[in-house]
């Protein structure tokens, strides 16, 4: 993980373990001021799930994309951490725009939506079907801080879904999963992010299906087959027969 600090004079943070401690005392992995961290504020903690905010200090506030959190939070490549005047972004080790674009050939049958997490659209799920424009012009506006103005477009283009920026802000630059981006081909679980505003890719059918494998079965053998080859049981069956006729004659002659 990588942290950024906008509209702040420092350097951005690397993280690779699984475990990083937030607080204005030195024994912390990422060091705050004084006056905007409590001495262990709080924690992120990389799990299965991925990464999960933990605060530590209930007393001072922190918020997540603008809302505040008591406890816990599930945090996403792209959220703005922020606690006192320090905010935080959370960018992916992984440039998205860097990626291999991989075609979808089923996009047809594809149900894609933006879920709106933070923002005026907050709580909003919007389709894209055959595109979806969000911006100056679109039928979703993005109101931004100091009159600015963005847009861009979500669609499908050559059976991939695609993210392409239409109109540009200086001051609040399109970010996917906290990287600068301008054109690039999305997957699900992206997050989308101009601002204030944070939107979410949901597309399960761009997911491949898990493979289903079936265990081999055991084979059975019949007790005939471990008894050896066919002819030898037909032996055993005859010389039987043979012992039970000779001791049949002993008991006739003698009686």
């Amino acid at each position: 993980m990588r942290i950024e600090f906008p509209n702040a004079a420092r350097e951005n943070f690397h993280w690779t373990h699984s475990q990083l401690r937030i607080g204005s005392a030195a024994d912390n992995d990422l060091v705050l001021a004084t006056g905007q961290a409590a001495p262990h504020h709080m924690q992120v903690q990389q799990d299965r799930r991925g990464w999960v905010l933990r605060i530590l200090s209930p007393a001072d506030r922190v918020h997540v994309n603008a809302r505040p959190v008591r406890e816990r939070a599930l945090l996403r490549a792209g959220d703005v951490i922020s606690v006192g005047d320090c905010r935080m972004l959370l960018c992916a080790d992984q440039d998205p725009t860097a990626r291999v674009p991989v075609a979808s050939p089923m996009h047809e049958h594809c149900t894609v939506a933006l879920r709106a997490i933070a923002g005026p659209l907050s709580g909003k799920v919007l389709p894209v079907k055959d595109g979806l424009e969000l911006g100056s012009g679109g039928r979703y506006p993005l109101e931004l801080p100091q009159g600015d103005a963005a847009a861009f477009r979500v669609g499908w283009r050559d059976a991939q879904l695609s993210l392409e920026l239409t109109q540009s802000s200086e001051r609040h630059p399109l970010r996917v999963n906290g990287v600068v981006a301008q054109k690039l081909a999305l997957q699900p679980g992206d997050q989308i992010g101009v601002a204030m505003h944070r939107f979410v890719v949901d597309a399960p059918g761009m997911e491949p299906e898990p493979e289903i494998v079936m265990p081999e079965l055991p084979v059975e053998h019949l007790p005939e087959e471990a008894a050896g080859p066919a002819r030898e049981v037909w032996w055993l069956i005859v010389t039987a027969a043979v012992l039970a006729l000779g001791i049949a004659l002993v008991l006739f002659i003698r009686f």
